[in-house]
């Protein structure tokens, strides 16, 4: 199913299903500093299997809720695949706003899951896509306003935040959840996980996942 604006008109069927917590990921940047005639999502990681689709199927995988993939700037290969072979657990949503800040794609999320039944989201990045099921399982369950996934002490992705944290959120910038993280620490639960958040922002990123 495919959402064209932060307006929530759906545009196919069936209905985006009703969630106490949606899983959220973002995938509206240009990535820019990937030099390929491709967007980077678009890079396998073994032959046939995408950046973007190992992601969204390990959230798939995670059976924390519906998922929502927040395009902008490009739309990933293979996309209505996954949406037919999980009609009823997987939405596209366009973010038209996405050139001013991954809050803008945060906040087209949220406003969508919470018009869908959510009462917290889980949030995480198509180019990370090896963050795994568990990670995604353990920070869904956490009871604070804001949860974090850790990897070896460090604070990364996915995020949880509970509505009673959604209007604490910035309006403006690139930084998503981590500004609010700063500025709450009281609010925040790490959540220690295994695998790696690592980004693929370049081919050098890429290169020492690939498989062939």
């Amino acid at each position: 199913m495919t959402v064209r604006s932060s307006e929530t008109e759906a545009v196919s069927v069936p209905e985006p299903p009703t969630s106490p917590i949606w899983a959220i990921l973002l995938a509206a940047g240009a990535g820019r500093r990937f030099d390929a005639p491709f967007h980077k999502l678009d890079a396998e990681i073994a032959p046939g299997v995408t950046i973007a689709a190992q992601a969204i199927d390990i959230v798939l995988d995670a059976g924390i809720g519906p998922v929502a993939v927040v395009t902008g700037a490009h739309r990933p290969a293979g996309l209505d695949d996954l949406a037919d072979r999980s009609p009823t657990q997987l939405v596209e949503i366009h973010n038209p706003l996405w050139e001013q800040g991954q809050i803008t794609s945060v906040r087209t999320g949220i406003e969508f899951a919470a018009a869908h039944g959510a009462e917290a989201v889980v949030i995480g990045l198509a180019d990370q896509p090896f963050i795994t099921a568990d990670a995604w399982r353990a920070v869904a369950a956490s009871d604070s306003p804001i949860a974090v996934a850790t990897y070896g002490g460090r604070r990364a992705n996915p995020v949880r935040l509970h509505r009673s944290v959604w209007d604490l959120l910035p309006d403006t910038g690139d930084e998503g959840a981590r500004s609010l993280i700063r500025l709450r620490p009281d609010l925040v639960e790490a959540v220690v996980c295994e695998g790696s958040s690592v980004d693929i922002d370049t081919w050098e990123d890429l290169k020492p996942w690939q498989r062939n």
